[in-house]
């Protein structure tokens, strides 16, 4: 009997641990209940992992998650709408991205964290380090953008008459896996296509007045132009700059880049080591 009590005890402890160091859960935060998961053992400063438009933690990082976590804390999240988080009334905007993640971290009681986002949350990431930089020690925005003319020619003619059938299939199953709600997916399709009509352009001093050392990493062949990625990594003080060959998603291999792992292996290591750079 003895034996048994210290067997449960054992386990019970075991468990414990292992859902303090790999959980998921959800967090009111806005009027939003937003979805986390906490990935990896590591003590130390967390990354934050922030999907692209359309997107949910595994098909932004299915690859590149995996690789982070034996090196570090993993903090993923799905934004308003997206994957699993509910939506509000009221459109999507950076800003509000911005805020809604920075109050996830007050929830998880987490002090200063490193932030790494694709594409739309490579612009939200931009977004946290100007409104909340306490929160802030380094970030990775990929394929993130702060200027209309940012995007590739034709990017914004096109957008008013995009439907949900331009949605790249692994997206809209990933999304119906997760929230089998075909009206919510086109809700979603929606407001994120409305975000990127309605974007206007951040100010050079925005980016100016970022403090956070800052690597900024797109393809050569990406929806984002080089040469803005370029302007980008000159407007942020003290700013490294990363362009790989591929198209959009391919440096991390996002699964709606089409390509496999794409760079990831190449990334995964200058992240860490960017990362851990003192």
């Amino acid at each position: 009997m003895r034996v048994k009590v210290i067997i449960v005890i054992l386990m019970a402890i075991i468990s414990g641990s292992a859902n303090a160091q790999d959980r998921s859960g959800y967090v009111p935060v806005n009027g939003i209940r937003m979805y986390y998961e906490i990935h990896g053992s590591k003590d130390g400063m967390p990354v934050v992992l922030i999907h692209g438009g359309g997107s949910t933690i595994e098909t932004s990082f299915n690859y590149l998650l995996p690789l982070l976590t034996p090196h570090r804390r993993v903090i993923a999240l799905e934004l308003q709408g997206h994957g699993r988080t509910s939506d509000r009334e009221g459109p999507e905007t950076f800003q509000q991205d911005a805020d809604d993640v920075a109050a996830l971290l007050g929830y998880l009681r987490n002090g200063k964290a490193d932030f790494l986002g694709f594409s739309n949350g490579g612009s939200t990431v931009l977004q946290i380090a100007i409104r909340h930089p306490d929160l802030v020690d380094k970030i990775v925005p990929i394929s993130g953008v702060y200027r209309r003319d940012g995007l590739v020619p034709g990017f914004f003619e096109h957008m008013p008459s995009a439907t949900l059938d331009v949605m790249p299939a692994v997206l809209r199953d990933a999304f119906l896996k997760l929230t089998p709600d075909s009206a919510k997916l086109l809700t979603m399709f929606e407001k994120d296509k409305q975000r990127m009509i309605d974007f206007s352009d951040w100010s050079d001093d925005d980016l100016r007045s970022i403090k956070a050392p800052a690597m900024i990493i797109s393809s050569d062949r990406d929806v984002i132009t080089p040469e803005h990625s370029a302007r980008m990594a000159r407007m942020i003080p003290g700013a490294r700059l990363v362009i790989l060959p591929g198209v959009h998603g391919s440096a991390i291999g996002a699964l709606e880049a089409g390509v496999g792992k794409g760079y990831v292996d190449v990334v995964a290591m200058m992240v860490e080591e960017f990362l851990e750079r003192k």
